[in-house]
């Protein structure tokens, strides 16, 4: 036997030990039905204003904030 012909009936007995304990399951857990919850309204928080007024206040991932002019015509921001 060549060692491909002993990977492939190891591959195949696994497979088959995989089946057989797929087929052995026991009965599919039963749905239960919920209570209707009614949504609560969560407070929201405020939207942050700009750290200083007349910067651009854009942020990144990581959280700092652009310090560009408002509006700036630059396609990059400078974070600080």
């Amino acid at each position: 036997m060549s060692k491909m012909d002993a990977l492939r009936a190891m591959r195949e007995a696994r497979y088959e030990q995989a089946a057989a304990r797929a087929g052995k399951t026991t009965t599919a857990p039963k749905a239960t039905k919920r209570p209707a919850v009614a949504p609560t309204e969560t407070p929201r928080a405020a939207p942050a204003a700009d750290p200083e007024p007349g910067l651009c206040g854009h942020r990144n991932m990581s959280g700092r904030t652009c310090t560009r002019e408002h509006g700036h015509a630059a396609k990059s921001h400078r974070y600080s």
